[in-house]
């Protein structure tokens, strides 16, 4: 099970060269930034990396991870989650949220009737899409997060409020 204080912030998606170097899928605005926010553990927090990035690679970035020297423990890594210490990471304006934190959040309509559960959080290139589990129907509901669909979002009280598009309320 994941630790609440701490944020995915990468994935390795492999190893590059024969050296041990990986490569790294980073999830942060700021691709490189991935290196700052370490140590890096792993989601059950049995291994930690310090990351030294080496690289740009076309889909990722080179980097070095503390106590991996091999290919094959660089191979034996592919499809790991990395997590930064959730104090470690930049303090997010009020409009803007980490994808963990939206994450299992009650989804109301604006009227407070309750429409289902926030269950993840895609993004493939043009903005965030939540997907919302809504018991009445029958699988998910794929919405854009955009402040028109989503006018209000409020941690503390686990809740977020949805103004679904007509057809898929």
């Amino acid at each position: 099970m994941t630790n609440p204080d701490r944020v995915c912030v990468g994935a390795i998606a492999g190893a590059f060269g024969v050296q041990g170097e990986v490569r790294l899928k980073s999830f942060c605005a700021e691709p490189a930034a991935i290196a700052d926010y370490g140590p890096l553990f792993t989601e059950d927090g049995s291994r930690s990396f310090k990351v030294k990035l080496t690289r740009p690679l076309s889909g990722g970035l080179g980097a070095r991870l503390s106590g991996v020297a091999t290919k094959e423990e660089a191979d034996a890594l592919k499809g790991t989650n990395l997590y930064a210490d959730r104090a470690r990471l930049p303090r997010l304006p009020d409009d803007e949220f980490y994808h963990a934190d939206l994450i299992g959040l009650e989804v109301r309509d604006p009227g407070g009737a309750v429409i289902g559960r926030v269950l993840a959080v895609h993004n493939h290139g043009a903005g965030d899409i939540l997907e919302i589990h809504v018991p009445v129907r029958k699988g998910a509901v794929l919405l854009p997060f955009t402040f028109a669909n989503v006018p209000t979002v409020d941690l503390s009280a686990g809740i977020l409020i949805a103004d679904l598009p007509e057809g898929l309320d």
